[in-house]
């Protein structure tokens, strides 16, 4: 895996730890996960417009 540092607003980093904590999982997999589908939905928009 490649190692990537994020600088995150306060309020944002401190909205995922909570969400984190609330699903019992590590920070680390909750940003995954939404860079993830974050990705998933950018590439769906890119694909529709360049119909």
């Amino acid at each position: 895996m490649t190692e990537i540092t994020l600088n995150l607003e306060p309020s944002v980093a401190l909205f995922y730890i909570r969400i984190a904590q609330s699903a019992g999982i590590p920070l680390e997999q909750v940003l995954t996960d939404a860079l993830f589908k974050l990705a998933g939905e950018l590439s769906l928009e890119a694909l529709k417009s360049a119909e």
